[in-house]
C-alpha cells in the first residue's frame, strides 16, 4: 500500500508509521519537518504546511491517507480538497470527545457536538471528510490514548508513581470505570483495517483499581483513595486535575464508550499490564517527565488538604 501520513512523528502518527513500515507499506510523511525530522530515514518525507497549502503533494497518488493531526475544519478542508482526486481512502483520527452527552454510554450513532470546543471542532472536521470522501472515509474515534511517547504525561504518571512507592493518592473509587487504548494498538488498527464510516476505537472498560494494580511495583506502596466529592470540594480541576481522573458528573460515562464495532473490524488490544510496563521503561529511559502534571509536592499538598 502507498500510504500518506499527515504528521507522522508524534505519538499517534508515530505509531501509525511504525505499524505501516512493519507491514511493508510504502510510507510518505507530509509535515513541517519540525518534530523529530530524522526519525524515519526509511520513509519519504515531504515538507509542507497543511495550514497553507498541500502543493508539494500535487500529482502524487496514494492508496490511503491517515490524518493524525486534524483539529480545525478549515485546515482539514484544505487536505480533503487537495487529496480528493488522488487518494483512494481518507482515515481521519477523531475523538470520542465529539459526543454531545457523555453522561450516558455513547455508540457510533450518538449525537455529536456542534459548538466551538475541541469535540465540536473534531465533529466538524468529520463532516468535512465525509463530504469529500463519503464511503471512502473512516472516522476513527479513540478515547484516552496511552503508551510510550505520550506527550500528555497523564498515563505515565501512574507507572512512575507506583514505582516510587510510599503513600499514593488515587482519585475516585476503586470501581470507577477507565477506558484506554494503547497507541500501538490504535496505530496498527488504523493501518490494517478496511473499515469505513464511524468507529469508536477504544479499549474494553476496566476500573481505576485495575489500572493502578497493573503498574509494576518495586517498593511498597500504600493506596490512599480519595473520593471524587472530596477532590471537587478541594477545588481540584475535574478534568485531569489528578492524572486520568474525570470528576465532572456530566462526563460520568466518558469511559464507557461502546467499542464493539472496531473489534468486529479487527481491533485487538494488549493487556494493560504490558502497556504499564512499557511506559515505565520508556519513562525511565528518557529520564522522567518533561513537564510532570502531578509532581510529588503537588500530591503531598493535596493529601494534606483532603486529610
Amino acid at each position: 500500500m502507498r500510504l500518506l501520513v499527515l504528521g507522522g512523528t508524534r505519538f499517534v502518527g508515530r505509531a501509525v508509521v511504525d505499524a505501516a513500515l512493519a507491514a511493508g507499506h510504502e510510507v510518505t510523511l507530509f509535515n513541517r519537518g519540525r518534530t523529530a525530522p530524522h526519525l524515519y530515514p526509511e520513509a519519504e518525507t515531504v515538507v509542507g504546511d497543511r495550514t497553507a497549502d498541500l502543493f508539494a503533494l500535487s500529482g502524487r497518488v496514494f492508496d490511503t491517507v491517515v490524518d493524525c493531526a486534524g483539529y480545525q475544519p478549515e485546515v482539514v478542508g484544505r487536505s480533503v480538497a487537495a487529496l480528493e482526486g488522488s487518494v483512494g481512502r481518507y482515515v481521519f483520527v477523531s475523538s470520542v470527545s465529539v459526543y454531545a452527552d457523555q453522561s450516558v454510554p455513547a455508540d457510533e450513532s450518538s449525537p455529536v457536538l456542534d459548538e466551538d470546543s475541541y469535540g465540536g471542532r473534531k465533529a466538524r472536521c468529520e463532516r468535512v471528510v465525509l463530504d469529500g470522501f463519503g464511503e471512502r472515509a473512516l472516522l476513527a474515534r479513540p478515547g484516552l490514548i496511552v503508551g510510550p511517547h505520550d506527550p500528555t504525561e497523564r498515563f505515565p504518571h501512574w507507572p512512575r508513581r507506583m514505582a516510587r512507592g510510599g503513600q499514593v493518592l488515587v482519585p475516585g473509587a476503586p470501581e470507577d470505570p477507565m477506558q484506554l487504548i494503547d497507541v500501538r494498538d490504535l496505530g496498527g488498527w488504523l493501518v490494517a483495517t478496511e473499515a469505513a464510516g464511524v468507529c469508536n476505537v477504544v479499549g474494553r472498560p476496566c476500573t481505576m483499581r485495575e489500572l493502578v494494580e497493573a503498574c509494576p511495583v518495586t517498593v511498597p506502596a500504600e493506596l490512599l483513595w480519595v473520593s471524587s466529592e472530596a477532590l471537587l470540594d478541594a477545588g481540584v480541576d475535574p478534568w485531569m486535575g489528578v492524572p486520568m481522573w474525570i470528576g465532572d458528573p456530566a462526563a460520568a460515562a466518558a469511559n464507557l464508550v461502546d467499542g464493539e464495532l472496531a473489534r468486529k473490524h479487527g481491533l485487538v488490544t494488549r493487556p494493560l499490564r504490558e502497556t504499564a510496563v512499557d511506559v515505565l521503561a520508556w519513562d525511565v529511559a528518557r529520564g522522567g517527565p518533561v513537564d510532570d502534571p502531578f509532581p510529588a509536592e503537588a500530591e503531598e499538598a493535596l493529601i494534606k488538604r483532603v486529610s
